[in-house]
């Protein structure tokens, strides 16, 4: 794959954008160990998966102790390969095409997917609707496993699937667990389209609403991402209680209104604790 030059310089424009940080950083060290060079890539990504709007060259780099040569020569080649994408607006980095799919298809592996799954049938035998496990991605929300209900009438939404952060219940709620600067920075570059006829579409709205929503610790879509269907979602926290992951459950109004729902809240707190033990046991 051959890189062309206005790539190429993104990059020296990012190097010279912003001048070297007087911070008396140490050089990076002759004898640092291989495999501490080995899991920079690792490292880059996590921090990107962990910010809440694109990082900078410079960001990295003072969030890495590396200098920006290094830091700019290793995103050119997770760029070239797929795993982080350079976002020219905001001058900054997002994770890559590669990097999703690779954690999808970890999450979705054969052992972990099927204590997931084991979780989330327990839930539905209890609440006998349709439960997911989703999580947060490039101001998405992400359907990592589901379990339908048996009930005739359903919503279908495939592991993989994508949907909107302003009108979900996960979505809200992840949203909520921000901080005050950093949600209003996502929304600020969030489409509110409207979904449905109960979509909030006004920010300032949508600003009370999460504001609710943080305080309940409960994600809430009231028929705002489709018409019929309601749904409650409750936080999944990693080993520093930070909020990584969502539980939901959804239903046809048809035949369960949104407090009827809301009855079920205890069920899927136990299920999100289960769920941490699935997906991180060394904090369990």
């Amino acid at each position: 794959m051959k890189r062309n030059s206005g790539q190429t310089d993104q990059y020296r424009t990012a190097a010279r954008a912003e001048p070297e940080p007087n911070d008396n950083r140490e050089p990076e060290r002759a004898d640092s160990s291989d495999d501490v060079r080995c899991l920079r890539p690792l490292t880059v990504l996590k921090y990107l998966s962990e910010a809440s709007q694109p990082l900078t060259l410079a960001q990295l780099s003072s969030l890495m102790r590396v200098p920006k040569s290094t830091m700019m020569r290793l995103l050119r080649s997770m760029e070239l390969h797929g795993y982080v994408m350079h976002m020219p607006a905001e001058r900054g980095f997002v994770p890559g095409v590669r990097s999703t799919t690779l954690a999808l298809r970890t999450l979705r592996g054969a052992n972990i997917r099927r204590e997931c799954r084991a979780v989330l049938r327990g839930l539905v035998r209890k609440l006998g609707e349709t439960c997911n496990l989703t999580v947060p991605d490039a101001g998405r929300v992400l359907y990592v496993e589901r379990i339908d209900t048996t009930a005739p009438l359903r919503m279908h939404l495939q592991p993989g699937t994508w949907v909107p952060m302003h009108c979900t219940a996960s979505g809200k709620l992840f949203l909520a667990s921000m901080s005050l600067l950093e949600r209003r920075s996502v929304l600020t570059h969030l489409p509110l389209t409207r979904s449905s006829p109960h979509t909030i579409i006004d920010r300032q709205e949508l600003e009370i609403e999460l504001e609710k929503i943080g305080k309940r610790n409960v994600g809430i879509d009231n028929e705002e991402f489709v018409r019929g269907m309601v749904a409650v979602a409750v936080p999944v926290r990693g080993s520093d209680n930070k909020l990584v992951a969502a539980i939901a459950c959804h239903a046809p109004t048809a035949r369960m209104s949104l407090d009827e729902l809301l009855a079920g809240v205890p069920d899927l707190r136990v299920a999100a604790d289960a769920m941490r033990q699935v997906l991180f046991p060394a904090s369990a």
